[in-house]
């Protein structure tokens, strides 16, 4: 017996798959309920609650055609979810790509203390800001529209957006930015030349964040927006009514909203692995 093996207590295969093992169940455990909402979003109704229940059957996309040529359907909410996660992450990037690369390289009196106050302000619960937001939003028009909702995110991402972009830009040497200097570059063209294109996975990376938040977002939703301009977890509250649940409806939905969100994160996932190689020289 090695004395690694010995040190730690434990049989060899357990720490060798171990760890394999319990990244499986991590896996089941997390999976497991949305294979069961997209196969459910498959059977009729009678099947959904079947017991035992059945993993082969004949499917049916009924639901999936009533969502999009029902009486209600979804596709406007779908549109004005793409147009507001979209619009928040690129205005939630921009400022914090600005105001994180300030943290980092600015030498500012109490810019921890400052740093920590911007965080802080994300620890808020949303429903601290509804009421305020909504007399603002009464004075200046902005209720029942796609800017106010855009601007409404942004107040909960900005935060965060700044945070992460600043812990990126901490990462590139300001050794770049000073020889591109040296080399006749003005500040802002070292920031966009040299520094940008070398944070370019964190700001993926804070954009898919901004997303996530804005796509499932749901009281902001709710209070700031009327029937033209509800977003996709809008019209799945809708399902529940006096009558009952439309079950069918109810997984059919929760397949379209998190479909785009999974499709999104395997076309960025190569590209936000480069992030851990992030910086061009150690200092």
């Amino acid at each position: 017996m090695s004395k690694s093996t010995a040190s730690s207590g434990l049989p060899g295969p357990v720490r060798r798959y171990g760890p394999y093992a319990f990244l499986g169940v991590v896996a089941v455990w997390t999976l497991l309920p949305l294979f069961w909402m997209a196969i459910s979003s498959l059977k009729i109704r009678r099947s959904m609650f079947e017991f035992p229940p059945t993993i082969f059957f004949d499917p049916t996309l009924q639901y999936y055609v009533d969502m999009f040529t029902g009486s209600n359907p979804v596709t406007p909410f779908l549109i004005n979810s793409i147009i507001v996660a979209l619009g928040t992450a690129a205005l939630s990037v921009s400022l914090g790509t600005i105001g994180g690369y300030g943290l980092s390289r600015l030498d500012l009196r109490g810019k921890k203390h400052l740093a920590f106050w911007i965080i802080s302000t994300r620890m808020a619960p949303i429903v601290v800001v509804v009421i305020p937001l909504f007399y603002l939003y009464s004075y200046l028009n902005l209720l029942n529209t796609h800017l106010g909702l855009i601007i409404a995110h942004t107040t909960f991402n900005l935060p965060f957006a700044i945070w992460l972009m600043r812990s990126f830009f901490d990462e590139v040497p300001e050794a770049l930015e000073e020889a591109a200097r040296i080399d006749g570059a003005t500040k802002w063209e070292a920031f966009r030349k040299v520094s940008l294109p070398l944070v370019l996975p964190g700001m993926g990376a804070t954009a898919i964040i901004a997303i996530v938040f804005s796509w499932n977002d749901f009281i902001f939703a709710l209070i700031f927006t009327s029937n033209a301009t509800q977003t996709m977890p809008i019209a799945a509250s809708q399902l529940v009514t006096q009558t009952g649940t439309l079950w069918g409806r109810v997984m059919a939905t929760g397949v379209v909203i998190l479909l785009p969100m999974v499709t999104f994160g395997v076309i960025v996932k190569r590209y936000l692995v480069s992030g851990l190689t992030m910086g061009a020289v150690k200092e």
